[in-house]
């Protein structure tokens, strides 16, 4: 008897590949890809508390706690009291922080072009274009983005 692969399992090793090379591209900044998506996450919302951001970015509380300490003492982001809730913290990109993006930014291109190059410009648009898709259905958005209620900001263009 023969058994199918289960498609799923092309997904999940491609996206561990390209996880692999975000991860090789963000070395000379000293980032890992969920840092760089933290960073991405904070310039899109302009602050957040360390809860909003584990959840747009889909990562766990002790993750983020962990996270958030290691782009503090990096000097990348800051950490203030809530002037609405003094028993929260809010976060926001440093200085540092901020000038960093472009490198960021730069690095998700250089991914971006090796996918084209590796597939073709159409089926690389046609990648981009199924993945949102089925992230977006799956509940996950751009974080900043306005959700389908409406609720939240505008923007919904990403990098990665």
């Amino acid at each position: 008897m023969t058994r199918k692969e289960a498609d799923l399992h092309f997904l999940l090793h491609s996206a561990a590949l390209i996880e692999d090379a975000v991860r090789r591209a963000l070395v000379p900044l000293g980032l890992g890809p969920s840092q760089a998506r933290v960073l991405d996450a904070l310039d899109r919302l302009g602050q957040a508390s360390q809860a909003e951001l584990a959840q747009v970015c889909n990562i766990t509380a002790a993750s983020m706690s962990t996270m958030t300490m290691r782009l503090l003492a990096a000097g990348f982001i800051e950490r203030q009291q809530d002037p609405k809730e003094r028993r929260s913290n809010i976060l926001r990109l440093s200085d540092r922080g901020r000038l960093l993006l472009n490198d960021i930014h730069a690095a998700w291109a250089s991914v971006d072009r090796l996918i084209e190059t590796s597939v073709g410009a159409d089926k690389a648009k046609s990648i981009a274009q199924l993945t949102r898709t089925l992230r977006d259905a799956l509940g996950g958005r751009t974080p900043g983005a306005r959700a389908s209620n409406g609720s939240a900001a505008t923007r919904d263009t990403e990098s990665a």
